[in-house]
């Protein structure tokens, strides 16, 4: 577990309000609709942390000579 867990997020988080919506008054399609914009910005995530890591790793190499 991280510490952060632990820690109550900052208000406004929007994965906070994400996570409290009421889904109930949802369709089927909205749904299906909501599933594949989140599963767009999770790839958009790992995109953007892969570049992170990568940066990261080409600075490391380069003050290691």
């Amino acid at each position: 577990m991280e510490p952060e867990e632990n820690l109550p997020r900052r208000a406004g988080d929007p994965l906070d309000a994400l996570a409290r919506q009421d889904l109930d008054p949802l369709s089927v399609a909205e749904l299906d609709a909501r599933i594949a914009a989140l599963e767009a910005e999770i790839a958009r995530v790992r995109a953007h942390m892969q570049r992170a890591v990568n940066h990261r790793a080409s600075a490391d190499a380069l003050f290691r000579r």
